[in-house]
C-alpha cells in the first residue's frame, strides 16, 4: 500500500476515534474516551499524520485525557486568550482569539 493511502486511512481513523470519544464522553464514560484519544495519538505518531486542530484542542497533551468542560477541565477567557485548565493534571493551555476580536470590530 502506498504511503499516501496509509496517511489518508490514518486520518480517517483519527477523526472517527475522536468522534467516538466525544460520544462516550456524553455518556459519562470518560475512561473509554481517554483510551480512544490514546489510540488516535499513537496512530498519528506512527503514520506521521497531524491531528486536526478542532480535535487537538479537545485533549490534554500532558496526561492524554479527553477534555469535557465542567467535568475534567475549566475554560476561562483572559486578555484575548482562551485558557483551558486540565483538572486531572493541572496543565494549562492558552489559545489566542484575536481573529474573533478583529471580526467584531468590522461589524
Amino acid at each position: 500500500m502506498h504511503k499516501l493511502a496509509r496517511k489518508r486511512i490514518a486520518e480517517k481513523r483519527i477523526k472517527r476515534l475522536f468522534k467516538e470519544a466525544e460520544k462516550r464522553a456524553r455518556q459519562e464514560r470518560l475512561e473509554l474516551s481517554n483510551r480512544y484519544v490514546e489510540i488516535a495519538r499513537k496512530i498519528s505518531m506512527k503514520y506521521l499524520v497531524r491531528i486536526p486542530k478542532e480535535f487537538r484542542m479537545k485533549y490534554c497533551k500532558k496526561c492524554g485525557s479527553y477534555l469535557v468542560p465542567g467535568k475534567n477541565c475549566r475554560i476561562r477567557l483572559q486578555k484575548h486568550k482562551v485558557v483551558i485548565t486540565c483538572l486531572n493534571c493541572g496543565e494549562v493551555k492558552r489559545y489566542p482569539y484575536i481573529r474573533e476580536i478583529k471580526e467584531r470590530r468590522k461589524i
